[in-house]
């Protein structure tokens, strides 16, 4: 197992950050995520596996997978965070250290955003910090993996 290796893991719609209600979702694109968390990553000693899909199943697949090669998961579920009983059942099963992050403050959103199912087996939760959050999981991560 590579122990010093970080699962990004984005789900539906996030390929579209950039462009999709910059209001809501801010400027930043995927891309650009990605790249700043393997940066800092790679400051703290970890490898980063980003993975992205609008797909249920290709992200319990990269769930799976990641038993195998990495220390820990940072997931933003996307909509599947209100949705799915899959994803958290597959984190559960992994193992690892969960980040959940989320770009808006889900609990200033509509009422059925307010209820995260990966929150509950999520180790910690950012929400509302933009793509800086995702810097916060990183960091999170590496302060308490060995």
């Amino acid at each position: 197992m590579t122990a010093r290796r970080l699962l990004l893991l984005n789900g539906p719609n996030l390929n579209l950050l950039g462009t999709r209600q910059p209001e809501v979702y801010g400027a930043t694109t995927l891309p650009e995520i990605e790249a700043s968390v393997t940066a800092l990553a790679a400051e703290l000693g970890f490898e980063v596996r980003a993975v992205q899909s609008n797909h249920e199943g290709v992200l319990i697949d990269a769930i799976h997978e990641a038993r195998g090669d990495c220390a820990g998961i940072i997931i933003n579920p996307g909509a599947y965070s209100h949705t799915s009983v899959a994803i958290p059942d597959a984190l559960t099963s992994v193992e690892l250290p969960v980040a959940e992050v989320h770009l808006s403050n889900i609990h200033r959103r509509e009422p059925f955003r307010h209820h995260s199912y990966v929150s509950a087996v999520a180790e910690m939760v950012i929400a509302g910090a933009g793509p800086a959050g995702y810097e916060y999981a990183v960091r999170y991560l590496a302060g308490k993996l060995p």
